[in-house]
């Protein structure tokens, strides 16, 4: 699988995704730390891509969504924004509905069938 697909399938198959800098729990920039801070406060479970530790991803992101810098953050598949844009749809409310919508959606969604069959 490429770089590419991989950023896809962690798009895809993940109700919210944030790809940062470090971890939520040891964020290694500002904006990463902030943005990490506000989806822990929509009170529900997301993933992380930590692209310091992959370099592949790190590199390429940006190409993906054409969004330059990070962190990056996903909501039911869509590229929401950066830290910015993720503070400012916290403070109105918006970050927290999408994000309930998102996991509600993914919680209903039929499973993959097995390809191995």
């Amino acid at each position: 699988m490429d770089v590419l697909e991989r950023i896809d399938d962690a798009v895809k198959n993940n109700a919210v995704v944030v790809f940062m800098k470090g971890t939520p729990q040891l964020p290694q920039c500002g904006f990463s730390s902030r943005t990490a801070q506000a989806l822990m406060g929509c009170g529900e479970e997301f993933a992380y891509v930590n692209v310091i530790t992959d370099m592949e991803i790190f590199q390429n992101l940006p190409r993906y969504a054409d969004w330059p810098t990070f962190p990056q953050v996903y909501v039911g598949g869509e590229l929401i924004g950066g830290c910015d844009i993720t503070l400012e749809m916290f403070e109105s409310g918006e970050l927290q509905t999408a994000i309930k919508a998102a996991v509600a959606a993914k919680a209903d969604a039929p499973a993959e069938p097995d390809s191995a069959a």
